[in-house]
């Protein structure tokens, strides 16, 4: 197999001796070295030869090596450079592998704790020209964003107690959330958590950022249903061609931000370099990058590591509900206070790590899995799903770039996908903040973007070239790449109205 050739002179990573194309749409990094199973790429020629640089196929080789990992290491379509884990990873170890289980990595949920997704459908027609310049401001005015905090909801440290136990069903009672979401959050909006014990600076990060978009690719997004693919999936899930939605993507801001870092230098701590690689001797641990830096679960150092995250996400969950209750009061303020039907289609995280049943090679299995930019795709006859979506599939949310369009998807009809049910996540990062910065004007294409009647308010500008459509993939490829693996068929399409950005 041929990708981007380094400068002569220069060595080829060793993967690429071992990299074989399993079907179109996957390449397989066949276990060598340190690794302790194969790698799994979701890409086709086209993707596979556009490589910018090794990077990321070097990441998803290292988190082969994760101790007590089952399966494959995977990358799903959107894969691109993280810390330690590539994004797009997916990487499952057994909960009882050795005395204390397999390992659990803060690097293979990521810092943004719970970063998801939420897609609402709205039942009022989409707003055309100077309306939809009207709404796009009064929905940025109502909306705070930015990497601060200011304008989050001002709650009690009772209260964040109760949000970090509780997630979802605590926004609610609140007042931050209605009852009838709950069924259409990704595990009803909580994530177990036995101490929820974070520590005060992350609490007070917590304390006022509660309803706060925040800044990079985080958004909140008015679209358009502009094609149906599945009508079936689509009018289970609320969608109409011509329909109005919104989507919002963030997570747990600050705090979710303390709780991995802290963790993050609690573990690494316990790792020294020899030989050119990361070895821990308290847990006999033995990795190729400080960054996948890992604790067994069942230890101390994994245990609180999972509470703590578990907690975050609750935050997350929390969040997400207090901008939708923010949403719906703003859209009955510019309807003159007529009665909005916004309905939660389906909220999913794309960065945490669950304890799952899995059948690994004809033998059960509970495993850690670890999500970093990918989604759950769960089949249709999952006991978390509703009833509802019981013969569909889990909904599969995946925001694409502000110029472009966004996808909803869905999980298998009944069973599970090679990939521990997981899915893409996004269009994925073909540019770096910096390069999109360097290359792009921000002015010029939110005035470009208007021409095409899309509304893009921004508080930092800079954000805007950042997250321009030319610093991502090609969603739709992303999309078609992700069904011709089989992991999620696609359902329909959203294209952008109005965008509101830290």
């Amino acid at each position: 197999m041929k990708a981007s050739t380094r400068q002569e002179g220069m060595d080829e990573p060793s993967w690429k001796a071992h990299a074989t194309r399993e079907d179109e749409s996957t390449v397989r990094i066949k276990r060598h070295g340190s690794m302790e199973v194969d790698a799994m790429m979701v890409a086709d020629e086209s993707l596979w030869n556009d490589l910018v640089d090794d990077r990321s196929p070097q990441q998803v080789v290292n988190t082969a090596s994760m101790p007590g990992i089952v399966g494959e290491a995977w990358a799903m379509a959107d894969w691109h450079y993280g810390y330690g884990f590539p994004i797009g990873g997916v990487v499952a170890t057994d909960t009882e592998a050795g005395e204390l289980g397999g390992a659990i990595s803060p690097g293979g949920v990521g810092f943004d704790i719970n970063c998801g997704v939420r897609l609402l459908s709205i039942d009022i027609e989409p707003p055309q020209g100077d309306e939809r310049k009207e709404w796009a401001r009064r929905i940025f005015n109502a909306t705070p964003a930015g990497a601060s905090s200011k304008g989050g909801v001002n709650i009690t440290e009772t209260q964040l107690s109760a949000i970090l136990s509780g997630g979802a069903q605590a926004a609610v009672e609140l007042g931050l959330g209605e009852d009838r979401d709950l069924n259409s959050i990704e595990s009803n909006g909580l994530l177990p958590t036995d101490e929820y014990a974070v520590s005060e600076r992350a609490k007070q990060r917590g304390l006022r950022a509660l309803g706060t978009l925040g800044s990079g690719n985080h958004f909140l997004e008015l679209q358009m249903v502009d094609n149906v693919v599945d009508e079936k999936a689509a009018d289970t899930f609320g969608l109409v061609e011509g329909g109005l939605t919104a989507m919002i993507h963030t997570g747990s801001r600050g705090l979710g931000h303390q709780v991995c870092s802290e963790h993050v230098d609690q573990i690494e701590q316990q790792y020294r370099k020899q030989e050119g690689n990361w070895v821990s001797e308290k847990w006999n641990y033995t990795l190729p990058d400080r960054q996948l830096a890992a604790a067994p679960i069942h230890s101390k150092e994994g245990t609180a590591y999972l509470d703590a995250m578990h907690a975050a996400g609750n935050y997350a969950f929390a969040n997400r509900s207090a901008l939708t209750q923010r949403l719906r009061n703003t859209l009955r303020k510019i309807t003159g206070g007529r009665e909005v039907d916004v309905e939660v289609v389906y909220d999913v995280s794309h960065n945490i790590a669950k304890i799952e049943d899995h059948v690994i090679h004809g033998k059960s299995c509970k495993c850690c899995v670890h999500r970093k930019g990918a989604t759950r795709a769960l089949g249709g006859d999952h006991s978390e799903l509703i009833q509802q979506y019981g013969s569909i599939g889990q909904p599969v949310l995946v925001p694409g770039d502000m110029g472009t369009a966004s996808w909803v998807l869905a999980g298998p009809k009944n069973g599970s996908n090679r990939a521990f049910s997981s899915s893409c996540h996004g269009a994925g990062r073909r540019l770096s903040r910096k390069a999109a910065r360097d290359s792009i004007d921000s002015e010029n294409l939110i005035s470009s973007l208007a021409s095409r009647g899309i509304e893009v308010r921004a508080r930092t500008p800079s954000i805007v070239a950042e997250e321009a459509p030319d610093a991502y993939k090609d969603v739709d490829e992303v999309i078609r790449l992700t069904d011709n693996a089989g992991l999620a068929r696609p359902v329909a399409r959203l294209t952008p109205l109005a965008v509101i950005k830290g």
